[in-house]
């Protein structure tokens, strides 16, 4: 049976790649360097403990495996402007121990890219940076990597950022939800109107096991696959469908509050995919879950796992 390397598999967006392959009858094996994750691994799946940036237990762990799918970075707009030092090392120097080693054992993969690819902020600079080597390593040194880029993936098991949950980097949708549902005003950067796609997860990870059977049967695709939803929205149209799916929950809507733009960022940016692309990996964006749709179940996650995945911050009491 093939086994597949999902670096950062055991992530919001890799939990749920993982269940994308269980489902395809391949073994899944979770590279991850937090050895109490491994016991967040469903059933079915191998748990591999290593750390991306070290080159020798990548090597080990694609010594064993028949594919991959590169998923783990350090993430964060304006988080990793002040010390780009430790994403820039685990995001380029992680992605070139993963394509060296799937040079040495003509491993075929996916490696994920961002949206936002021409902000100049860590992350995104750190992500691009090793699109560029995939073609490179394609081209020169004969790789079967195929890339696929994503819009904003949201859904159910996404982790809350401070206060409400333990996460380090600020996402749109638990940080819009949370605040809705406890109570507490929705905060958006700028005017809102900047478009911000947002994907449903469970439509990413069957992008990217397609892209990875694509690789594995040798066609290795000369641009990016980009995913995205076949319609656009506004971040403030995002905050509002969040805002009145919480109001089910909790019967009142909550205030919209605007701040300045954060670092990294810019007001009128559009973070799209061009769907046509699908079209390499015989997919459409008109198939994937619709915004409300997804939203909903997102919302009503939260809403369900209150105390336990997030925990609610009420407001402070006004002064009598």
């Amino acid at each position: 049976m093939q086994r597949i390397l999902i670096t950062g598999g055991a992530g919001f967006i890799g939990g749920y790649v993982v269940e994308e392959v269980l489902a395809s009858g391949r073994v899944p094996v979770v590279f991850d360097y937090r050895k109490e994750r491994a016991s967040h691994c469903p059933a079915g799946a191998e748990f591999f403990l290593g750390d991306i940036r070290d080159e020798v237990a990548v090597t080990e762990a694609m010594a064993h495996v028949d594919g991959w799918i590169h998923l783990a970075a350090v993430l964060g707009t304006q988080e990793t402007i002040m010390n780009p030092r430790p994403a820039a090392h685990s995001n380029v120097v992680g992605g070139l121990n993963i394509l060296e080693a799937a040079a040495q054992y003509h491993l075929p993969g996916v490696y994920i890219c961002v949206g936002n690819h021409w902000m100049n902020n860590t992350y995104s600079i750190s992500k691009t940076t090793v699109e560029r080597f995939v073609t490179m390593y394609n081209k020169e040194r004969g790789t079967r990597v195929n890339m696929v880029r994503a819009v904003n993936a949201y859904g159910p098991r996404q982790v809350a950022a401070a206060p409400f949950g333990p996460g380090k980097v600020r996402k749109i949708t638990p940080a819009f939800a949370c605040r809705a549902l406890s109570g507490r005003p929705i905060e958006i950067y700028g005017d809102g109107q900047q478009v911000s796609d947002m994907l449903y997860v469970g439509d990413l990870a069957t992008v990217l096991v397609a892209a990875l059977d694509a690789a594995e049967r040798g066609k290795v695709l000369e641009h990016v696959v980009e995913v995205g939803p076949a319609e656009h929205h506004t971040v403030l149209e995002v905050a509002r469908l969040v805002n009145l799916l919480a109001a089910e929950h909790t019967g009142t809507p909550v205030a919209i509050e605007h701040l300045s733009m954060r670092p990294g960022e810019n007001a009128g940016d559009r973070v799209t995919a061009d769907v046509s692309t699908l079209a390499a990996l015989g997919l459409d964006a008109r198939g994937f879950l619709p915004l409300e749709k997804g939203m909903r179940k997102t919302v009503d996650y939260f809403a369900a796992s209150e105390g336990s995945a997030w925990q609610a911050v009420l407001p402070a009491p006004t002064a009598a």
